[in-house]
């Protein structure tokens, strides 16, 4: 089990530097948080559960939904450093149903013998099991404990639903580029940080804010990287501050790590991205998104799939060959691999970004099947019915069909919809790319099968 336990004045604020920069550089108030103005305003339920307050309505329990790095864990121990509130920490990560009940019981025994509040920080919320989560419902609604729950991922699909509406969810952004430049200068001076040991470049700056990507963890992280090799590198006859440069930066970090996690948020909202791109015919975007998920490490037979189904779905019959442009670039990526992959994957991304749209193959099979679940359907006509087994002719099946390629035009007038639909269309061509012939051939077709 990960328990934290502080006093009820919150945590102390003597952080000793072997810590990491990034935890040395906890706020120790709500007052010191860089960002999120959005939940700090004055009267917020932030700042009543950081006053000690209840609120008229008793306790609130908050959920902090966020990227990493955007201050769930600071906002939850600047709270408990404010509050004077009795301050528990559970990491969902090592913690189980044992450690939730001895949590709660000992809330409910500090608030009736003591009248000492509680505020449990449970960090990733969504590694929790529905029956962990269950375990939280007693305490959480009979105001043992206040909870502030932090998760990276929707809690629409990872917090149970009891415990989402006995709770205030509150969702953190990205810091800005302005919020994370002053955090990196304030970790530069600040005794806490780097003490003015390091003198921070103007362009080192702007390399680790674009680094970044709004996560003040991997700025803070990245600083102290750049910091660390420009001390070794300093002159020992030289007393002065070493500047960390631009140059520094790229020699102390490999890149920028994208936040990409497969099995949240982002992993859907790229891959919606990409195909959307696809659809919209921007292929530069297509390229982009492509490109993220391949640094991140996404299974390239998901991509392939994606565009599998983007090449029916969106293009269709305006161009026939996007699906087996697709299909070509799904095989070569399981026969080749990556990171060779990478290659007949762009080029059937570009190819469908580029080539003409059309979902009316799409339509029509979703409006046939909208019609069969609302029972629209009916007994095939006896004509085209199987007339091949012993006793079928007996019954009339096959009687008056008629053989298409005994008439010039290989097309001959009769019903093929059984009678209850007859007339019904769900093929709609479009009057876009190679569905163009389509359409003008089909419009052919349909009167001399008498349904124009």
């Amino acid at each position: 089990m990960s328990l934290v336990v502080t006093s009820m004045r919150g945590m102390s604020t003597q952080q000793g530097h072997t810590a990491p920069l990034a935890v040395r550089m906890r706020p120790q108030s709500l007052d010191e948080v860089v960002g999120q103005r959005h939940l700090l305003r004055a009267g917020s339920p932030l700042r009543v559960l950081a006053g000690g307050g209840d609120g008229a309505a008793g306790p609130v329990s908050v959920i902090l939904w966020g990227p990493p790095g955007t201050g769930k864990t600071t906002l939850a121990q600047a709270i408990a450093a404010s509050s004077g509130r009795r301050f528990v920490e559970l990491s969902a990560v090592t913690a189980g149903i044992k450690d939730v009940r001895t949590v709660m019981q000992r809330a409910l025994d500090d608030r009736d013998l003591y009248g000492v509040s509680t505020v449990l920080f449970l960090d990733e919320i969504h590694r929790f099991t529905k029956a962990q989560q269950d375990a939280l419902l007693p305490g959480v609604e009979n105001g043992w404990v206040t909870l502030v729950a932090a998760t990276t991922e929707n809690p629409s699909f990872s917090v149970i639903s009891p415990l989402l509406s006995r709770s205030l969810l509150l969702t953190l952004e990205p810091l800005t580029d302005e919020d994370l430049a002053l955090l990196l200068r304030r970790a530069v001076e600040d005794p806490r940080g780097l003490r003015g040991e390091v003198v921070l470049g103007d362009d080192a700056l702007d390399a680790l804010v674009q680094l970044a990507s709004g996560d003040a963890r991997r700025a803070l992280t990245g600083l102290e990287a750049a910091a660390a090799s420009a001390l070794a590198e300093r002159d020992e006859d030289d007393d002065s501050a070493p500047t960390v440069t631009a140059e520094t930066v790229s020699a102390s970090i490999d890149r920028a790590l994208l936040r990409y996690d497969r099995q949240g948020d982002e992993h859907y909202d790229v891959i919606s991205a990409f195909i959307k791109s696809i659809r919209g015919s921007d292929v530069d975007a297509a390229v982009h998104y492509l490109a993220r998920m391949i640094e991140a490490g996404e299974d390239p037979r998901f991509i392939a799939r994606r565009l599998v189904i983007s090449a029916s779905e969106d293009i269709g019959l305006a161009d026939p060959q996007a699906l087996v442009i697709a299909v070509a670039a799904a095989d070569a990526v399981a026969f080749i691999g990556m990171p060779e992959g990478r290659i007949p994957l762009a080029e059937a991304t570009v190819y469908l970004a580029t080539t003409a749209k059309s979902n009316a193959a799409y339509l029509a099979v979703d409006a046939a099947i909208a019609d069969i679940r609302a029972g629209g359907f009916g007994r095939v006509p006896v004509h085209l019915r199987d007339a091949h087994y012993p006793g079928a002719k007996r019954l009339g099946h096959g009687k008056g069909y008629r053989y298409p390629h005994d008439h010039e035009a290989g097309i001959v007038a009769q019903q093929y919809l059984p009678d209850e639909l007859r007339g019904r269309r769900y093929y709609r061509p479009k009057a876009l790319g190679a569905e163009r012939d389509v359409q003008a051939r089909l419009e052919r077709i349909r009167r001399i099968l008498g349904d124009g």
